[in-house]
């Protein structure tokens, strides 16, 4: 039990500070595109090029860990991360970008997968639900503790990017130096669209739709901050706070679908986004704390959805199920959010910064009267095997391993 409980600590340990890298690296990147004068536009087909590199990540990713080993994997994998990471300050090109961009999607997909992998055969049976716990919470501690350490260096020179690559390139040691036998293989990740749409309509539409917009906001959110005028530190204080409201909402907007159909606790959450969206995009907030309470609120409404997408989905998935179907829905996630940035980035250049919270609250109102639709007029919903809410990481199919209980 003491060295299971090592192997797990070291593993959280090394998903931490790749984490905290990815936080970083995910608000300095959009913050130097903007500097070096890429037009919202551009910065967007950055972003297309990360979610299709994290498809291709998931969908090739196995065959990888199967060959070689989760060990060999990760430490390779997590090599090639940082050195793409500190290609980027070196030569400031779009189209190198948007290479290297889809590069480092790949890298991280399969990254992630070694780690929740891992995490899987060590906790059993009777751990996942503590170990996912954990797992949750540190994965928003660390992202909004990347997005703070915008802070500590100048974004027009390379010392933030070398800072992601020397957390990647830490995270590599405790994985390596952890005495475990290798993990059984990674599952691998099938995209069945028309399964899914059979099982649950508003499920998958939602991980698309909520994919779009978030593709999209992860993007162009620190853009938005830089066209505000906002200071760096004003804009990681902004990103930091979208995730603090997604945080403190998901358990309590969670724990109250468990008790109803999960459709009447989405639309609430889909039409509190919208509004707030459209709070954001015309409402010039006159402080910084106005603002900063305004994308709490708007993180709490949004940042929830695609859990309580999933859950709706998988409340008629059987448990043997649980893992594909999951892993399903975070492709066409992933797919939605690669084609987010494409069209809000236009819409950004158009039509200034308040664009992005339009396209944000367009989309989610097209899947408000969805739900509404299905809602009056769609066949009667009843959970044949209602499970309990998680709020899940969107970072690899392996991640729903820990979610399945036998005790269910």
């Amino acid at each position: 039990m003491k060295n299971t409980t090592l192997t797990i600590g070291t593993l959280l340990l090394g998903a931490a500070l790749v984490l905290t890298g990815l936080g970083l690296f995910q608000t300095v990147m959009p913050l130097r595109a903007g500097l070096e004068s890429f037009s919202a536009s551009t910065v967007g087909y950055l972003g297309t090029a990360y979610f299709s590199g994290f498809v291709v990540g998931c969908l090739v990713g196995p065959g990888l860990v199967k060959v070689v080993g989760h060990i060999r994997s990760f430490t390779g994998l997590a090599a090639l991360l940082a050195a793409l990471t500190l290609l980027f300050p070196m030569k400031v090109d779009p189209y190198l970008w948007i290479m290297l961009r889809f590069l480092c999607g790949v890298c991280l997909a399969t990254v992630f997968m070694v780690i929740e992998s891992w995490l899987n055969e060590q906790a059993g049976d009777s751990m996942r639900g503590r170990v996912l716990s954990i797992y949750i919470i540190m994965a928003n501690m660390a992202t909004m503790a990347g997005q703070m350490m915008v802070n500590l260096s100048d974004i027009a020179g390379q010392g933030l990017f070398a800072l992601v690559a020397f957390l990647v390139c830490l995270s590599v040691v405790p994985l390596a130096l952890t005495p475990t036998s290798e993990p059984t293989p990674v599952p691998t990740a099938k995209l069945e669209l028309r399964g899914l749409l059979s099982i649950t309509s508003v499920g998958t539409a939602g991980c698309f739709l909520v994919g779009m917009v978030e593709g999209a906001f992860w993007t162009l959110g620190p853009v938005f901050g830089q066209l505000r005028a906002m200071s760096v530190y004003e804009v990681t204080l902004l990103m930091a706070a979208f995730v603090l409201g997604g945080t403190l909402s998901q358990w309590p907007l969670g724990r109250l679908s468990d008790h109803t159909d999960r459709r009447m606790v989405i639309l609430p959450a889909v039409l509190g986004t919208v509004i707030t969206g459209l709070l954001i995009a015309f409402w010039p907030f006159p402080g910084l704390w106005s603002t900063l309470a305004i994308a709490t609120i708007h993180g709490a409404m949004m940042v929830p959805l695609y859990a309580l997408c999933l859950a709706h989905a998988n409340d008629n998935v059987p448990i043997e199920k649980l893992v594909q179907v999951s892993g399903s829905l975070l492709l066409i996630y992933s797919v939605g959010a690669a084609i987010g940035p494409l069209i809000a980035a236009p819409i950004m250049d158009k039509s200034g910064s308040g664009g992005l919270f339009i396209f944000i609250s367009a989309v989610l109102a097209l899947f408000a009267a969805f739900i509404l639709y299905r809602l009056l007029w769609g066949p009667t919903v009843e959970r044949a095997q209602p499970s309990p809410f998680v709020p899940i990481p969107k970072t690899s199919q392996s991640v729903y391993e820990l979610e399945v209980d036998d005790d269910y």
